[in-house]
């Protein structure tokens, strides 16, 4: 199963298209477009949260509701394009218009201009925008109702806000009603509302908030990824499509940088037999040993950095002119910790459809299912 994705920021759309998705399943539509709302969600978001209104377009690979086997395409329409097609129109363009080239610290754009050759920091600050994972929550959202066939679930809840952080450890259920009940989708209340003063007082001061998220999984079966080769280990193939995502600058499963400060008797978890399977009397090690599943949840925790467009903006150069100045804004979230939670979910649920379907094979979701029952908890 492969993802790729298409699309500018202000372009006309962002699209997808999902090679090797399996036939037979019916896809919920309106689900997609809810995780898409949950992705413009949250407290702290910016004004393009209020110009667009996300809803997927089924352009190929679907019929009457149901997966063809044939590649799926997905799009996203941009609503302001309107406002941008004669800045960014592919048939002519005024590219004169609406140019960067103060260029900003911490994003692509002066990377990318050096890469490819660009004057214009707009030619690369386009495509990598966090608008792009716009596409990558809907494919993620085919892959999440695939996953759910075989009664595996993915849900994700913010541990921290800058320096507000929630140590607890919550039930999978818990950490389900913080989505919905929770403008930044944190279970405990006392703890959502300090966050969001500390949002409110970064906003007056021009500044940006990164955060902690936490993804859990639950019901994936035991033996999905490799320990034979490095590349297909499942933690590995988790931290890529984690470190994939936008912001992200670090990834850990289980207790991750924890173990490194703990002997190995709190660190390994001992296993018995319980129930008519084999489980693990704790699960540090997040539901991974040596790069499979083990049948138990899996815990991923993702480090999102600050937003880099800040309205006060950041010593920087003129890519033109090499002098000295502050970088331009762009229109800017404070924070985005809640979009970035539903993208790592739907990046992890893409990531795990993967592995599900390397490991089982099948043209059909039909054989899918008969070859996962099959298969030992």
């Amino acid at each position: 199963m492969k993802l790729t994705t298409a699309g500018e920021s202000h372009g006309r759309a962002l699209t997808a298209i999902i090679e090797g998705f399996p036939a037979g399943l019916t896809v919920d539509i309106g689900e997609i477009d809810r995780y898409l709302a949950l992705r413009q969600s949250g407290y702290g978001r910016g004004g393009r949260q209020k110009i667009e209104c996300d809803r997927v377009a089924v352009l190929s690979g679907i019929r009457d509701r149901v997966t063809l086997g044939s590649p799926i395409c997905l799009a996203v329409k941009n609503k302001d394009y309107a406002d941008w097609e004669a800045y960014m129109s592919p048939y002519g363009a005024d590219t004169s218009a609406r140019q960067l080239t103060k260029v900003r610290p911490g994003h692509a754009d002066l990377a990318g201009m050096l890469k490819y050759g660009q004057s214009d920091a707009r030619n690369v600050l386009e495509r990598a925008s966090a608008r792009e994972s716009a596409v990558r929550v809907a494919a993620g959202t085919l892959a999440r109702q695939l996953l759910a066939r075989l009664g595996v679930e993915v849900t994700g809840y913010v541990r921290q806000v800058e320096n507000v952080s929630d140590d607890r450890e919550y039930a999978f259920a818990e950490i389900v009603a913080a989505q919905r009940d929770s403008e930044l989708f944190m279970p405990d209340k006392l703890l959502c509302e300090k966050a969001k003063k500390r949002i409110d007082s970064l906003k007056a001061q021009g500044d940006t908030a990164g955060g902690v998220i936490e993804v859990r999984v639950r019901g994936m079966k035991s033996g999905f990824g490799s320990c034979m080769t490095y590349g297909e280990k499942l933690d590995a193939c988790l931290a890529f499509a984690a470190m994939s995502v936008q912001a992200v600058k670090g990834v850990e499963i289980g207790l991750g940088f924890r173990a490194a400060a703990l002997p190995g008797s709190r660190v390994h978890d001992a296993v018995e037999w319980r129930d008519g399977r084999f489980a693990r009397r704790t699960n540090r090690a997040g539901g991974i040993e040596g790069g499979m599943s083990n049948g138990e949840e899996i815990v991923l925790r993702a480090a999102m950095k600050p937003i880099p467009t800040l309205m006060q903006g950041l010593d920087t150069v003129d890519f033109a002119s090499k002098e000295s100045c502050r970088a331009a804004s762009e229109r800017s979230d404070v924070c985005a910790v809640c979009a970035c939670c539903i993208i790592l979910e739907s990046a992890v649920c893409f990531a795990l459809a993967q592995k599900v379907a390397e490991r089982l094979g099948g043209d059909t979701v039909r054989d899918i299912e008969a070859r996962w029952e099959k298969l030992p908890q």
